[in-house]
């Protein structure tokens, strides 16, 4: 009588600390859940930066080339006129 009711305790006891070390233990569900969610902000991040160092690629290999780029350059951020220029600077409309 002893041993049919011990058997099933037994098991029900290990189930039961089993399903704890699942949800609350260590390497844990919400540890994965955490652990995904910190991979997924990696990707986006990773992305960015791959886009962001393909566009200075592309600003390099301009510079390299042409020399179109590097006198653009030098308009936008120096206030480079070339000789015989005239500048004009529109201001837009206060409202």
């Amino acid at each position: 009588m002893l041993r049919k009711r011990l058997l099933p305790l037994l098991l029900i006891t290990l189930l039961a600390l089993l399903q704890y070390r699942l949800w609350f233990g260590k390497h844990s569900i919400p540890d994965l859940w955490e652990l995904e969610a910190q991979i997924a902000a990696q990707v986006q991040q990773n992305a960015n930066l791959t886009q962001r160092n393909d566009l200075l690629k592309a600003d390099i290999n301009d510079l390299k080339i042409g020399l179109e780029a590097i006198e653009e350059r030098a308009r936008n951020e120096l206030g480079l006129i070339k000789q015989g220029e005239t500048f004009y600077r529109i201001l837009p409309a206060e409202q």
